[in-house]
């Protein structure tokens, strides 16, 4: 009698390729903090191009940055992003009954967010001025606080769906969705003229920093468990 093939869970990363990317990740979040901090005058000029250019379409179109204004303040605050991981953080607790992943979840976006304050705090960078401001914002500029939270929030949770073995469709929608709000809110950051493009960097890459760090807190705290929690 012949069986059909059953479609077996995504294996994570190896222990040891997920430790590489993470030390990439903090190379180069390190660099471009350094390069930043010194105001090395290549990436400075970078960041003056890209921001003069977009500042200028986005006064020339109010339509398009009226939408930014909607999608940075709203869709992809980094309150609601707060949100939405506290929301998981409960149904794991309630639902799930997986606590240990609950606190996990929790513990790691407080953790992102504080390293992401104690940085603004250290670097003290300005953010860009103009005569003809479309948008305002508060704090230091690097890193960019709606990248870096859009980042590990997702991340985190684009990683906990793998965790638990969710369906081919489920995996690719969060994955999309993940990729689309991650790029779109630096996108909206650096369009409104509050953060330098390389704030948005920064915080991409320190996000993703910090999801690759929580993994593997995970995964040795609770190795194997992905296919139990199906």
């Amino acid at each position: 009698m012949q069986t059909h093939p059953v479609d077996s869970p995504p294996r994570p990363p190896r222990p040891r390729t997920a430790l590489r990317v993470a030390w990439a990740l903090a190379v180069c979040s390190a660099l471009l903090l350094t390069l930043v901090a010194l105001e090395w005058r290549p990436l400075i000029d970078l960041d003056d191009d890209i921001a003069g250019t977009t500042h200028r379409w986005a006064v020339e179109e109010p339509g398009i940055t009226h939408a930014m204004r909607i999608l940075t303040d709203w869709v992809w605050d980094t309150w609601t992003m707060r949100l939405l991981c506290a929301a998981v953080v409960l149904w794991l607790w309630f639902r799930r009954g997986d606590r240990w992943t609950a606190v996990w979840l929790g513990a790691a976006c407080l953790l992102g967010s504080l390293l992401q304050q104690l940085l603004k705090a250290a670097v003290d960078r300005a953010r860009p001025v103009w005569p003809d401001p479309v948008d305002s914002a508060h704090l230091a500029a690097f890193p960019s606080g709606h990248a870096m939270t859009a980042t590990f929030v997702c991340g985190l949770l684009v990683w906990l769906v793998h965790h638990y073995g969710a369906a081919d469709g489920v995996r690719r929608a969060a994955l999309a969705a993940a990729v689309v709000s991650v790029a779109g809110v630096g996108v909206t950051r650096v369009w409104l003229g509050v953060h330098w493009a390389t704030d948005v960097l920064g915080g991409w890459l320190l996000g993703a920093l910090v999801v690759a760090l929580a993994a593997l807190v995970h995964r040795r705290r609770r190795p194997g468990t992905a296919a139990s929690t199906r």
